[in-house]
């Protein structure tokens, strides 16, 4: 079997390492082949609006799918025909702009922030006057990782913020007061099987996911996300992995954005679940039986964000799985590799994390001080 997947960056690579064992050959495409999925598979490169070429990368796949959000919804759209395309490209217009998703959240009585579109500062006064401070202005469209943000949180914001983002489709939302954040990963096949991992819990830091613990055990909210869940599924008749971010605020959860496609907070389950998201992702699209998501016991994922730390350092800790995504350059704010563990109880995970935190922190210092 073979996946055409655009786009070739990490997530792509771990797809490709889940696929090799079930017999798929993933095949990417991607502006160069310096890519962490091109180290592990083979690779078309150009541009993402060079249809001639997304069509003969079409022609030769099975399915086709994608591991980066930002592709064009239109070139994915013009390989209808030559091979079936999941998720669906109507999901990932919705996806791609905070605007449509708020309203497919409101529409389908997922609780949201309350939100304003801005297209002026006149509009961005007239949000704040409906909406009140705090709030955050965000890009419409291509944000992630904390890009495209500004907080607001007094009068004199409004100029600076305006400053920083204006001249483009923004979005003005209420800032939630939240006691954590948690993301919920369900799968859907083509025959419509549906399964969902446990929620995880998860930490950012500078707007880009830190770390995540799994499962975060707590029934009711497992249930309504859920149900959530369930609700963007069957709205799209999607096929693939989906993500939702909550906020969980006085103990209700409050959806703060989707992801159609694997995602980073579902990294744990490559080794703390029986089926991996990337497998079940793979699975799903090709119209396979899915895999179990059950949790093979308590699991933590930690990210590594502009440099990578030492190996035998790291790989000191019983129990610690590296993954280096083999990316040239390290860079601040970029995602370079994460390291999972898995333990039998919540507290033996969290010591274990807390511990590896340490001496990652001091690995850092002293490499700092030479």
């Amino acid at each position: 079997m073979k996946v055409a997947c655009l786009g070739a960056g990490q997530l792509g690579r771990m797809l490709a390492l889940a696929g090799y064992p079930l017999g798929i050959e993933l095949e990417f495409y991607d502006r160069t082949a310096d890519t962490p999925g091109g180290q592990v598979g083979p690779i078309l490169t150009g541009e993402f609006d060079d249809l001639n070429k997304l069509k003969k990368l079409a022609r030769r796949a099975d399915v086709v799918t994608f591991d980066w959000e930002n592709v064009p919804v239109g070139s994915l759209t013009a390989l209808k025909g030559l091979a079936p395309i999941y998720p669906q490209p109507a999901a990932l217009a919705v996806a791609q702009d905070r605007l449509l998703e708020k309203k497919l959240f409101v529409q389908l009585g997922i609780p949201t922030p309350g939100f304003f579109a801005v297209e002026s500062h006149d509009d961005l006064k007239a949000a704040i006057t409906k909406i009140g401070l705090p709030g955050i202005l965000k890009t419409r469209r291509m944000g992630y990782d904390g890009k495209g943000q500004y907080r607001l949180t007094k009068p004199s914001d409004v100029a600076k913020a305006w400053s920083a983002l204006g001249g483009q489709p923004l979005i003005y939302e209420a800032f939630i007061h939240f006691s954590r954040e948690v993301s919920l990963i369900a799968v859907r096949s083509q025959k419509a099987e549906l399964a969902y991992y446990p929620l995880s819990e998860n930490s950012h830091h500078d707007g880009i996911l830190h770390s995540t613990c799994a499962p975060f055990k707590a029934p009711a909210l497992q249930r309504k996300a859920e149900r959530y869940l369930r609700m963007v599924l069957e709205h799209f008749r999607y096929v693939g992995v989906l993500t939702i971010e909550f906020f969980v605020a006085d103990g209700q959860l409050v959806a703060n954005e989707m992801a159609p496609r694997v995602h980073n907070s579902g990294h744990w389950t490559i080794e703390g679940a029986v089926t991996s998201q990337f497998e079940n992702h793979l699975r799903a699209i090709l119209g396979w039986p899915l895999g179990s998501t059950q949790a093979r016991g308590y699991s933590a994922m930690l990210n590594f964000i502009g440099s990578l730390p030492d190996r035998q350092t790291l790989l000191t800790q019983p129990g610690v799985h590296l993954h280096d995504y083999g990316k040239r350059e390290a860079r601040p704010g970029r995602k370079l590799g994460h390291a999972t563990l898995v333990a039998d109880s919540s507290l033996a995970r969290d010591r274990a994390l807390k511990l590896l935190s340490r001496q990652l922190k001091s690995t850092k210092r002293q490499t700092r001080a030479r």
